[in-house]
Protein backbone atom coordinates (compact mmCIF):
# COMPACT_ATOMS: atom_id res chain seq x y z
CA UNK A 1 0.00 0.00 0.00
CA UNK A 2 2.10 2.97 -1.16
CA UNK A 3 0.06 6.36 -0.57
CA UNK A 4 1.89 9.92 0.18
CA UNK A 5 -1.02 10.47 2.79
CA UNK A 6 -1.13 6.75 4.50
CA UNK A 7 -2.24 6.86 8.28
CA UNK A 8 -2.01 4.37 10.52
CA UNK A 9 -4.94 4.35 13.49
CA UNK A 10 -3.55 2.87 16.84
CA UNK A 11 -6.37 1.67 18.92
CA UNK A 12 -9.15 1.66 16.08
CA UNK A 13 -12.28 1.01 17.57
CA UNK A 14 -15.82 -0.52 15.77
CA UNK A 15 -17.45 1.43 18.66
CA UNK A 16 -19.09 4.37 17.13
CA UNK A 17 -18.89 6.72 20.33
CA UNK A 18 -15.08 5.95 20.18
CA UNK A 19 -12.67 8.91 18.96
CA UNK A 20 -11.02 6.53 17.00
CA UNK A 21 -13.91 5.39 15.12
CA UNK A 22 -14.52 8.62 14.76
CA UNK A 23 -11.08 10.02 13.14
CA UNK A 24 -11.16 7.16 10.83
CA UNK A 25 -14.19 7.81 9.17
CA UNK A 26 -12.74 11.84 9.53
CA UNK A 27 -9.83 11.14 7.59
CA UNK A 28 -11.67 9.22 5.02
CA UNK A 29 -13.69 12.03 3.96
CA UNK A 30 -10.39 14.44 3.75
CA UNK A 31 -9.51 12.23 1.42
CA UNK A 32 -6.27 10.15 3.62
CA UNK A 33 -5.85 6.42 3.08
CA UNK A 34 -6.35 4.82 6.49
CA UNK A 35 -5.21 1.42 8.16
CA UNK A 36 -7.29 0.80 11.39
CA UNK A 37 -5.32 -1.27 13.35
CA UNK A 38 -7.40 -2.37 16.80
CA UNK A 39 -7.81 -4.61 19.58
CA UNK A 40 -11.53 -6.31 18.39
CA UNK A 41 -11.94 -6.78 14.35
CA UNK A 42 -14.77 -5.01 12.73
CA UNK A 43 -15.61 -2.61 10.03
CA UNK A 44 -15.31 1.76 10.43
CA UNK A 45 -17.21 2.75 7.06
CA UNK A 46 -14.85 1.22 4.31
CA UNK A 47 -11.81 0.74 6.30
CA UNK A 48 -11.45 -2.65 8.10
CA UNK A 49 -10.02 -3.24 11.48
CA UNK A 50 -7.37 -5.39 11.45
CA UNK A 51 -5.49 -7.18 14.53
CA UNK A 52 -2.31 -7.60 12.81
CA UNK A 53 0.40 -5.49 11.93
CA UNK A 54 1.25 -5.55 8.89
CA UNK A 55 4.59 -4.32 6.83
CA UNK A 56 3.65 -0.62 5.43
CA UNK A 57 5.15 1.29 3.10
CA UNK A 58 5.46 5.20 2.61
CA UNK A 59 3.45 5.85 6.17
CA UNK A 60 2.98 9.77 6.76
CA UNK A 61 1.22 9.67 10.38
CA UNK A 62 0.87 7.19 13.18
CA UNK A 63 -2.35 8.57 15.25
CA UNK A 64 -2.69 7.19 19.05
CA UNK A 65 -5.89 5.96 20.33
CA UNK A 66 -3.89 3.71 23.20
CA UNK A 67 -3.38 4.55 26.83
CA UNK A 68 0.49 4.21 27.49
CA UNK A 69 -0.08 1.53 29.15
CA UNK A 70 -0.92 -0.05 26.22
CA UNK A 71 1.83 1.59 24.26
CA UNK A 72 5.33 -0.34 24.55
CA UNK A 73 3.59 -4.13 22.82
CA UNK A 74 3.61 -1.27 19.55
CA UNK A 75 6.61 0.43 20.05
CA UNK A 76 8.99 -1.67 17.54
CA UNK A 77 6.29 -1.82 15.06
CA UNK A 78 5.26 1.76 15.19
CA UNK A 79 8.81 2.78 14.72
CA UNK A 80 9.29 -0.18 11.78
CA UNK A 81 6.98 1.86 10.21
CA UNK A 82 9.41 4.65 9.73
CA UNK A 83 6.38 7.37 9.92
CA UNK A 84 7.06 11.08 9.53
CA UNK A 85 5.04 11.80 12.44
CA UNK A 86 3.34 10.55 15.55
CA UNK A 87 0.30 12.54 17.07
CA UNK A 88 -0.51 12.03 20.35
CA UNK A 89 -4.35 12.17 21.13
CA UNK A 90 -5.45 13.49 24.08
CA UNK A 91 -4.37 10.54 27.18
CA UNK A 92 -2.40 9.09 24.66
CA UNK A 93 0.78 11.35 25.75
CA UNK A 94 3.74 8.87 26.20
CA UNK A 95 7.41 10.42 26.98
CA UNK A 96 9.18 6.84 26.69
CA UNK A 97 7.69 6.68 23.13
CA UNK A 98 8.36 10.32 22.37
CA UNK A 99 11.94 9.79 22.97
CA UNK A 100 11.95 6.61 21.03
CA UNK A 101 10.32 8.64 17.95
CA UNK A 102 12.62 11.39 18.42
CA UNK A 103 15.63 8.91 18.74
CA UNK A 104 14.34 7.86 14.57
CA UNK A 105 14.11 11.21 13.48
CA UNK A 106 10.12 11.41 14.00
CA UNK A 107 7.92 14.63 14.61
CA UNK A 108 5.86 13.85 17.66
CA UNK A 109 3.13 16.11 18.09
CA UNK A 110 0.55 16.20 21.55
CA UNK A 111 -2.70 17.24 19.29
CA UNK A 112 -5.89 15.80 18.44
CA UNK A 113 -6.50 14.33 14.78
CA UNK A 114 -10.36 15.35 14.89
CA UNK A 115 -9.14 19.05 15.22
CA UNK A 116 -6.30 18.85 13.14
CA UNK A 117 -8.60 17.56 10.38
CA UNK A 118 -11.23 20.37 10.98
CA UNK A 119 -8.87 23.58 11.00
CA UNK A 120 -7.18 21.98 8.16
CA UNK A 121 -3.54 21.49 10.15
CA UNK A 122 -3.19 17.87 9.04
Amino acid sequence: MANSNLTVVLGASPNTERYSNLAVKQLRQHGHSVVAIGVKEGKIGDVDIIREHPPLQDVETVTLYLNPQRQPEYYNYILSLKPKRIIFNPGTENDELESLASANSIESIEACTLVMLSTGQY
